[in-house]
């Protein structure tokens, strides 16, 4: 039946073209995506990756002893890791500087003992990047984590502490996988 095969040779052309035309847009846009924290090699190129190693981080200003003086040296330990990859600051072109404040909301309570089962925890981040040559902020932002836990129950006050300072793990490693994020979008786009 000649009209049988007239049908499945233009379902074959039509998808013969659709493939002609995407394997074309790519090869077109292949080389236009480059990664964006590797490390470029070639005289005067300088890559993200580059930029964000020369950041220095400034310590933690808190009040020893306080709660919120290990969420900021947890944020300010993640924030360099994130930014040097362990290796230390380069050549310093610029500073960071970070301030934490948390907050605690007990969103359950148990009717019978009256104690909390389920909390939230937040932690904001401010944080500028300074020049240092010019001592000119060049990014101010503020960036912030709510994490949940439940407390197992009303008697097991250490699983309680374990759920919260997992939690608050979580929001150190939110806070500065958002920090470096901006400011490589900052020596990107340059906004």
């Amino acid at each position: 039946m000649w009209w049988r095969d007239r049908g499945r040779r233009r379902r074959w052309l039509v998808v013969a073209g659709r493939l002609a035309f995407v394997l074309a847009a790519a090869s077109a846009t292949a080389g236009c995506f480059q990664p964006l924290y590797a490390s470029r090699s070639g005289p005067g190129t300088e890559s993200v990756h580059d930029k964000l190693t020369s950041i220095q981080v400034a310590p933690p200003n808190s009040p020893n002893g306080s709660p919120e003086q290990r969420i900021a040296i947890g944020v300010h330990n993640a924030v360099v890791f994130n930014l040097t990859g362990g290796s230390g600051v380069v050549a310093p072109t610029h500073r960071l500087v970070i301030s934490i404040s948390t907050t605690q909301l007990t969103i359950a309570v148990d009717p019978v003992s009256g104690r909390p089962t389920a909390n939230v925890d937040s932690v904001t981040a401010s944080y500028q990047l300074i020049e240092i040559v010019t001592g000119k902020t060049v990014v101010d932002d503020i960036t912030w984590s709510r994490v949940d836990y439940d407390i197992p129950g009303p008697e097991q006050r250490f699983a309680a502490q374990r759920a919260q300072r997992g939690a608050e793990d979580r929001a150190m490693q939110v806070i500065a996988e958002a920090i470096r994020n901006r400011l490589a979008s900052y020596f990107v786009a340059g906004t």
